[in-house]
């Protein structure tokens, strides 16, 4: 199998499920990991692109098989390596519910927080206070929606840690950098710690190196999120002046 990968929420999940699967005992072929570098525009070549046409990481080739999406990525490995990180049955369906709540509310609330908090340092304050404002309001509902699914239980789905735990941590496993204050979650900071030692999941996060900060980015891609980033929020205040 070819993983192509970067160091990223997205990214990990996909490298913590191959340890997480190995843990299990579970054996695996090779897996040659193909780490891009997404400032310097790595998933935009060709080579990748035959694997994602959405040119986003992950993207996972096993034999005739190219998968897209890192929680589509998770389902797939999950089916064709059986273990409890997938069960059967009737748990199945609610890991599976709570695996698209991340892909669908989770991570792109908290990746939208982020590209407002960090990346766009040229874009007016004015333009970005409602932005933010939304972001972060959406975050905090949904940690409380994500604590109280803890409550009385050690994973997300119970006491069985499963895929839909290995998506959602390396987007938690973020929020100083998100600046997201998540400390009055107490069930969501016990999870956060009990995941962290799991061995599985710290291998899985050391598959790449870690991600390059903000006053690294090349001035053209600086200015490329800076535009992004005032048109949307432009939208957004037109958005809401009309309500």
């Amino acid at each position: 199998m070819d993983l192509w990968t970067a160091a990223s929420p997205n990214g990990w999940k996909v490298s913590i499920m191959l340890e997480e699967l190995k843990e299990a005992g579970i054996e695996l072929p090779e897996v040659e990991v193909k780490n891009l570098s997404l400032m310097d525009g790595d998933q935009f070549c060709d080579e990748f692109t035959a694997v994602n046409p959405n040119q986003k990481i992950p993207g996972l080739v096993d034999g005739d098989v190219r998968i897209m999406e890192s929680c589509a990525i998770l389902q797939y490995l999950g089916e064709k390596f059986p273990s409890p990180l997938l069960p059967d049955g009737d748990m199945r369906w609610q890991v599976v519910s709570w695996l698209t709540w991340q892909a669908a509310g989770l991570g792109p609330t908290l990746g939208n927080k982020l590209s407002y908090t960090r990346y766009m340092e040229d874009v007016p304050a004015e333009q970005k206070s409602h932005p933010l404002t939304r972001f972060n309001n959406e975050a905090q509902r949904l940690y409380r929606v994500l604590n109280k699914q803890l409550e009385g239980q050690d994973y997300v789905c119970g006491d069985q840690f499963t895929i839909a735990d290995i998506a959602i941590y390396p987007w938690v496993r973020a929020w100083k950098w998100q600046k997201v204050d998540i400390t009055g979650h107490h069930n969501v900071m016990a999870w956060l710690e009990r995941v962290r030692a799991r061995p599985g999941v710290e291998r899985g996060v050391k598959y790449c190196v870690p991600p390059e900060e903000a006053h690294q980015w090349s001035e053209e891609r600086k200015r490329q999120v800076a535009r992004a980033g005032a048109t949307i929020a432009s939208n957004a205040n037109i958005q809401s002046a009309g309500k």
